[in-house]
């Protein structure tokens, strides 16, 4: 223990775990989910779909490489001005839980750290806490809220699944991200990953990078990447809305993490919450026919019920631990979508190579220079 302010996170079900407030000190709120990485805390932080949720990290060193900085005197910016070290401009979690805080950072990249970031954007986080026990205890007990409470400030309970939290998320004007200018794309913004712009610029895309509910129909453009995001898929409405014309053009569309969800809801299918999701940057996800097995990156609470899909879908990927839906594919247009994260950052790049196979779709619908 650090010596610093007492705090406690309270779940849903009525269990305490107390241990000493750092970052921020205030109270919050949010969903309460796990994550199994063994590195990547700044990249998992800044990533919208963690958006409305409190972030317990299982592995025990966190912290212990600080964080870069995120500033324009940043050398490692790539040519998009993006910073390869984060997957947004901010952080999005409301506050993570580990077991303990390392009080000395090192690494060549470190600028800053982990708490005093964590302060400067008002991110409380608590250590001291047995991660173990809480995390068999959202095993068993599925995903709950929970609230990191200081003192005597107690604050509502927020569950972020009941309010369009992607609409908080999304950017709020159109922009280009121009690569080689080899293909035009559209990333419809859901709490887009910065490392998807990255592997569709490295392949020369350009990228219109748009808001979640914005009509891309009548863009100019050779195929559509519906993006990751926050929260459940049926608070999309607009987007599915959107998604659904998109498809009576018969343009290649791709949907990563909550576009996979969409895509099933377009086409017609539903979606349902997982128990506890998934998050982490190990889970096996097995394709449908070739039965080659990818390990994968993902950040999901919700799911495609397979079952519900028009007999013109088909499943792509599914997964291997508990056998749910990871991918669907339309049988005869260029519709196609995948759970986990292809552009994985940190992570395995095992499916790295599905941005070449949207790259493929787009050179049948316009001839690459």
């Amino acid at each position: 223990m650090r010596g610093g302010s007492r705090a406690e996170l309270v779940l849903e079900d009525g269990s305490t775990f107390p241990g000493e407030i750092f970052g921020h000190v205030g109270s919050i709120a949010g969903e309460v989910v796990f994550n199994t990485g063994m590195v990547g805390y700044a990249e998992a932080m800044t990533d919208p779909s963690y958006a409305g949720q409190i972030l317990v990290f299982t592995y025990p060193l966190i912290g212990n490489y600080g964080v870069p900085t995120s500033g324009e005197g940043n050398k490692r910016k790539t040519d998009t001005g993006l910073n390869p070290s984060y997957e947004s401009s901010r952080i999005w979690v409301q506050g993570i839980i580990v077991s303990s805080l390392a009080s000395e950072y090192s690494h060549w990249s470190a600028k800053s750290g982990l708490e005093s970031w964590m302060k400067d954007q008002n991110i409380p986080g608590i250590s001291g806490i047995d991660t173990r026990a809480l995390t068999k205890r959202l095993r068993e007990k599925g995903t709950m809220l929970g609230k990191i409470v200081t003192g005597d400030n107690d604050v509502p309970w927020m569950d972020p699944n009941v309010k369009n939290i992607v609409a908080e998320v999304s950017l709020a004007a159109p922009e280009w991200i121009r690569g080689k200018g080899s293909a035009r794309c559209v990333l419809v913004d859901l709490g887009a990953k910065h490392n998807i712009i990255r592997r569709l610029n490295a392949r020369g895309i350009d990228v219109l990078r748009v808001p979640w509910n914005y009509d891309w129909t009548s863009e100019e453009a050779d195929g559509v990447i519906i993006s990751n995001g926050p929260g459940d898929p049926k608070m999309c409405a607009d987007a599915v809305r959107i998604l659904r014309k998109g498809m009576e053009q018969e343009k290649p569309i791709f949907g990563i993490c909550l576009g996979n969800q969409l895509m099933a809801l377009a086409a017609g299918g539903d979606t349902y919450k997982l128990k506890y999701g998934h998050r982490s940057q190990n889970q096996p996800c097995i394709e449908v026919g070739t039965q080659r097995c990818y390990i994968t990156t993902q950040n999901h609470g919700f799911a495609v019920a397979e079952e519900s899909l028009p007999s013109d879908w088909a499943p792509w990927f599914f997964n291997a631990n508990d056998g749910t839906n990871e991918g669907i594919r339309h049988r005869t247009l260029p519709f196609f979508s995948v759970q986990f994260h292809p552009e994985a950052t940190p992570g395995p790049t095992d499916t790295d190579h599905l941005f070449d196979h949207f790259l493929r779709t787009l050179s049948h619908a316009r001839p690459i220079s």
